[in-house]
C-alpha cells in the first residue's frame, strides 16, 4: 500500500509533479525568521527523547490538545514526557484537516524516516524509534539542520542578548550560517512600567550606556544595533498588534519615556504616540544600514488571563486581532520614504481581512530601486497551512509580482519544522501546475516558471537579504 506521504504528495496534476521534482525539491532552505533557540544550535543540543523535541515550546500542537479534552498536566504539566506524548498521539487522528496532521506525518517521514501513521496503536513504536534516534549523532540539532538541507536561518534576538551563543557558532562553523535577526519589541512595550523599566535598565547594563532620557535610549539601541551588524544581522522584525503612526513630536517622546521611568502607566494615547516615534526611530536605523525590516502586524495576545498567570505567554492563548491597519501603515512608511528612509520591507499580517490591504499597502512604495523591495510577507502562524498559503500566493499574485516572492520560513520553535518549506514549495507548484493545465500560463514556458519556482525557493532571498 501507498505511504501518506508519497513522493507526488499535494501534487495534484503532471506539470506540478514536474515543478517540484525538477525544481522545487533541490532548492536549499533559508528559514530567515524563527524562534530556534541559539544556544541549543551552538551547544548542538542532544534530546532526550521524541517528546522534547517535537512536543516542547509548540503551542500549536498545545493548543490542538486542549481543544481534544487533554488536561494541561499532560501539556504544560509536569507528567512524564512519555505519557505526554501518549496523549499526542491519542490527539492526532482528530486533527485531520488540521496543518498538524500533515505536518506531523511529513516530519516522521523526512526526519526520521517513518512512513507509519500516527495514532494510539503506533505511538509505542514510533516514540521508541525516534528517541532512540535522538540519542546519536546524526540526530542533534546542527545535523537535523545539515539533513533538511538548511544553508541559512535568522533567529529571533532581542538588542539586549548577548549573542554569546551566535558567536559560538560563528566560531565553530557546522554548515549552516547562523544569523541573528533584531527585534525590538521590549523597548516599545511601555505598557506596564514596572516590566519596561526593568528592561530598560538591563539595556542600560548591556550596552554600558546611562539610559536617563529618550536620547540615551536610541543610542543605546544604535549601539546594539551596531553589535548586532557585526555580528551579521541584516534583518529586523516586530510583532505589533497594528501599525502606529500618530502625530508627535520629540518633546513629546522624550515626555512620554520620563514618565514611564518614573514609574507612571501612560495613557493608550501616549502608548501610541511613544510607539510611533521609536518604530520610525528603528526603521529608520535598519535604512542607514541597508536591513531588511519585517512587520507582523495583528496578534491579540495572552487573552486567557487564569492560563497567562498560570505558564506564561507565547502558551497557546493568543489570537486574531481586528484592528484596522491601512491608514497608519501607509502614513508609517509615506513618513520614511519622504526622508528616503524606507529600507526593505517584508509586511505579514494574522487576520485574513488584511490580505489585500497589505499586499495593496506594499506595492504602493515600491520605487523601481530594486526588485520587490516592499514584500507581501508568507502566509504566517494561523494562515500558515494549504488554504492561508494559497490564499496569500494568490493575493501577491494579483496585487504584485509573485515572481520576486522571497518564499516561506518556519517561524517555528522545533527544530524538526523544515518540511514546512517542503509544505509550502508543494502548495507553490500545484498552485502553478493549475494554471499551466487551465491555459492559464502557457506551457512553452515551463522552463521559466521553472526558474522562478526555484527563485522563490531560494535565490530571491538570498539576493533580497544579500546572504
Amino acid at each position: 500500500m501507498a505511504t501518506f506521504i508519497h513522493s507526488d504528495f499535494m501534487l495534484n496534476n503532471d506539470a506540478a509533479v514536474e515543478l517540484y521534482h525538477k525544481h522545487a525539491a533541490k532548492m536549499p532552505i533559508i528559514d530567515y525568521h524563527c524562534h530556534l533557540d541559539p544556544r541549543q544550535i551552538a551547544e548542538n543540543h542532544r534530546f532526550r527523547n521524541l517528546t522534547e523535541v517535537w512536543l516542547g515550546g509548540d503551542h500549536y500542537k498545545w493548543r490542538a490538545m486542549r481543544a481534544n479534552g487533554i488536561d494541561e498536566s499532560y501539556i504544560t504539566g509536569d507528567k512524564p514526557d512519555y505519557e505526554k506524548f501518549k496523549k499526542w498521539a491519542a490527539t492526532i487522528p482528530y486533527t485531520m484537516r488540521n496543518p498538524l496532521y500533515h505536518w506531523t506525518h511529513m516530519e516522521l517521514s523526512r526526519i526520521f524516516g517513518i512512513d507509519k501513521i500516527l495514532k494510539p496503536e503506533t505511538a509505542e513504536e514510533i516514540y521508541n524509534e525516534c528517541t532512540a534516534k535522538l540519542q546519536t549523532e546524526e540526530f542533534r540539532a546542527q545535523s537535523i539542520m545539515k539533513r533538511c538541507n538548511v544553508e541559512i536561518v535568522c533567529t529571533t534576538d532581542d538588542p539586549a542578548d548577548t549573542l554569546e551563543y551566535h558567536k559560538t557558532t560563528k566560531q565553530n562553523p557546522f554548515g549552516v550560517k547562523v544569523l541573528p535577526a533584531w527585534r525590538p519589541d521590549k523597548a516599545l512595550a511601555i505598557e506596564n512600567p514596572q516590566t519596561y523599566n526593568s528592561y530598560i535598565d538591563k539595556l542600560s547594563e548591556v550596552s554600558r550606556i546611562d539610559i536617563h532620557n529618550y536620547e540615551t535610549l536610541l543610542d543605546a539601541l544604535n549601539k546594539r544595533h551596531d553589535f548586532f551588524a557585526s555580528m551579521g544581522c541584516k534583518l529586523s522584525d516586530h510583532g505589533l498588534d497594528t501599525f502606529f503612526s500618530e502625530n508627535y513630536t520629540y518633546s513629546d517622546i522624550e515626555k512620554i519615556f520620563a514618565s514611564v521611568r518614573s514609574g507612571q502607566t501612560p495613557s493608550s494615547q501616549n502608548i501610541a504616540v511613544f510607539k510611533s516615534g521609536l518604530l520610525h526611530d528603528l526603521a529608520v536605523m535598519d535604512a542607514e544600514k541597508g536591513w531588511a525590516q519585517q512587520y507582523h502586524i495583528g496578534p491579540l495576545r495572552n487573552n486567557n488571563t487564569r492560563m497567562f498567570k498560570q505558564i506564561g505567554a507565547d502558551t497557546g492563548f493568543d489570537a486574531i486581532n481586528d484592528l484596522p491597519c491601512a491608514e497608519a501603515g501607509h502614513r508609517f512608511f509615506d513618513r520614511l520614504a519622504q526622508i528616503g528612509k524606507l529600507t526593505k520591507t517584508i509586511v505579514y499580517n494574522l487576520n485574513p481581512k488584511d490580505n489585500e490591504v497589505l499586499a495593496t499597502m506594499a506595492n504602493t512604495f515600491n520605487d523601481g530601486s530594486i526588485p520587490g523591495m516592499m514584500q507581501y510577507g508568507a502566509g504566517w502562524w494561523f494562515l500558515d497551512q494549504e488554504d492561508g498559503m494559497r490564499k496569500q500566493l494568490n493575493t501577491l499574485s494579483n496585487q504584485g509580482l509573485l515572481s520576486r516572492f522571497v518564499g516561506m520560513l518556519t517561524d517555528s520553535r522545533s527544530f524538526l519544522s523544515y518540511p514546512r518549506h517542503e509544505y509550502f514549495r508543494r502548495i507553490l507548484c500545484n498552485l502553478l501546475g493549475e494554471d499551466i493545465e487551465n491555459g492559464k500560463l502557457p506551457v512553452s514556458e515551463m522552463d521559466f516558471i521553472g526558474q522562478m519556482v526555484e527563485n522563490i525557493c531560494y535565490r530571491n532571498a538570498k539576493q533580497y537579504f544579500n546572504f
